[in-house]
């Protein structure tokens, strides 16, 4: 069973950064290690959930991103450690959110489905004053 665990949110001024990290395990079924996609994907109070960020492994893999955050968020991955990686600079008031991991079978996934997938994290709250 595929476990994913994030970390890395907190509290920062609008302007700043953050990196979110999420540490996969146990790779099964239709999530192959070397094929498959990750993304992040978040919530805020009184929104609905959207996708951040994808990236996949695998033949003709790349990452997408949301409008919202294209130019600021980054999608990396350190294939030795298992690990996910969204770099948040510039950050927004409008970023407050919990931020959601998650992984899905490899596929030509848009970023607006990241929150439905299957699999996913605990989520990590990241907050953005002013």
């Amino acid at each position: 069973q595929v476990h994913l665990v994030e970390s890395g949110g907190g509290a920062v001024q609008a302007g700043g950064s953050l990196r979110l990290s999420c540490v996969t395990s146990g790779y099964s079924g239709h999530i192959e290690k070397d094929s498959h996609c990750m993304g992040w994907w978040r919530r805020s109070p009184g929104k609905g959930p959207e996708g951040v960020a994808l990236l996949c492994v695998g033949a003709n893999s790349g990452a997408s991103y949301a409008d919202s955050v294209k130019g600021r968020f980054t999608i990396s991955r350190d294939n030795a450690d298992n690990t996910l990686y969204l770099q948040m600079t510039s950050l927004k008031l409008e970023d407050t959110a919990t931020y959601y991991c998650a992984a899905e079978r490899w596929g030509a996934w848009p970023v607006a489905s990241i929150p439905v997938w299957d699999t996913r994290g605990q989520g990590t709250q990241v907050t953005v004053s002013s």
